[in-house]
């Protein structure tokens, strides 16, 4: 029996991913993906099923030669420097990860209603493979790489089921992610999970214009452990109870945000391919709002707007907005990194006109004589000690003036 190891590194999985069981069989994994119905997506298929549309997976490598990926994997890449060139060789702890979210997203099934099928089963795949905790250079280096390289390769969508555990992210980030916004990429981030440690939401979930996903039970409830909150939690989807393909033709069952972020991701690719006329500001809005209410006011740090409806996403009408990721991000790098960071202008000319100075008045040459008048200063500092002197030398002349002459009349008598 295997089991899954979350990564304990500065860049870690979204996921509690223990193994419950053994491996399940092909035939029994299509009645266990409940979200199917449940969050609208059968209904959505009855108008797309994401055709056109690519997904960057950002994760530990896809096996494009299982049963449920075979023909979905159309391109990727390592930035690990230790999997494979096409990003196809599962890398790093927890390698089954990146398999297991692709088929969330994207997963073709196989047969007669055999295997896994992903939200977006006709979406194309990026198979972009990183190292949790493995690896020749830095996570922050490889994910701003990763980031680049799925926008440069026809990605669409970008999904990001992991957590750097800080609220902060380096600086390398900003680029990346604006260049994603830019090109009007919608970035699909996982919150994180209290059961591996993340009691709030982390980069890239923090960052401004990513699309951050919940994770609720099956009843559609916040999930404790395989889930976390945050005021950046735009929508929120099933975190139990799931079940993926993993490498080599196996299915395991798993929990966290890590699966539930690639089903919205799907969704995301579901929206993109029915209104291809969409920005990714519009296309994110078209998932926040007409996501389900999930009984308490929204948005809400557990469930952002509610439980994601793929069905609403795509068929409801939804009035254009004018959001903007990439201006939510460009506004928070100039008052978080650029306006602290750069110091005022230097003018390299002279104004045009230069104002007058005020004459300031001068004192004059010193008197030789001292000062004329006294000063309350000195009234206070002198003047005053002087008086009391004074009196005390004059009481002391009369008292012996009078003393001489009571001596002198003394002698007289």
């Amino acid at each position: 029996m295997r089991r899954f190891v979350s990564a304990v590194a500065v860049l870690a999985i979204a996921a509690s991913v223990a193994l419950v069981g053994a491996p399940a069989s092909a035939d029994s994994i299509r009645d266990r993906e409940y979200w199917l119905n449940q969050y609208g997506i059968t209904t959505a298929w009855n108008t797309t099923k994401g055709a056109g549309v690519t997904i960057a997976i950002i994760d530990t490598g896809v096996d494009g030669s299982h049963p449920d990926l075979q023909g979905a994997v159309v391109g990727g890449t390592d930035v690990s420097g230790v999997g494979s060139s096409n990003g196809q060789q599962p890398v790093g702890d927890s390698s089954e990860h990146g398999t297991m979210v692709a088929s969330l997203a994207a997963g073709r099934g196989h047969g007669a209603g055999a295997g896994v099928i992903g939200s977006a089963p006709a979406a194309n795949v990026l198979a972009i493979s990183i190292g949790f905790g493995t690896g020749t250079r830095s996570s922050d280096e490889q994910i701003a790489d990763a980031v680049k390289w799925a926008v440069d390769n026809g990605a669409s969508v970008i999904n990001m089921s992991l957590t750097r555990n800080s609220l902060e992210w380096p600086q390398s980030w900003d680029d990346a992610f604006l260049y994603a916004f830019e090109h009007d990429v919608v970035v699909v981030a996982a919150a994180g999970n209290r059961g591996s440690g993340t009691t709030e939401v982390g980069a890239p979930a923090t960052i401004p214009g990513v699309l951050v996903v919940g994770g609720v039970d099956r009843n559609g409830k916040a999930s404790f452990d395989a889930s976390s909150q945050g005021i950046t939690i735009a929508v929120s989807a099933p975190s139990e109870d799931l079940v993926g393909a993993a490498p080599g033709g196996g299915y395991y069952a798993w929990a966290g945000t890590s699966g539930a972020t690639p089903i919205v991701a799907g969704i995301v690719a579901l929206v993109r391919a029915a209104h291809p006329e969409l920005d990714a500001g519009n296309i994110i809005n078209r998932i926040t709002a007409t996501a389900k209410s999930p009984g308490v006011p929204v948005p809400s740090p557990i469930y952002g707007y509610g439980l994601v409806d793929a069905a609403a996403a795509v068929n409801a009408s939804v009035p254009a907005v004018s959001l903007s990721p990439t201006a939510e991000l460009k506004d928070w790098i100039h008052l978080h990194r650029r306006a602290a960071a750069t110091p005022p202008p230097t003018p390299t000319e002279p104004p045009t006109s230069t104002p007058s100075p005020t004459p300031v008045p001068q004192a004059g040459p010193a008197n030789p004589l001292g000062t004329l008048l006294p000063t309350v200063a000195l009234l206070r500092d002198v003047g005053i000690p002087l008086l009391v002197y004074a009196v005390f030398l004059a009481l002391l002349v009369v008292w012996l003036v009078s003393f001489i002459r009571r001596v002198r009349g003394s002698r007289r008598t």
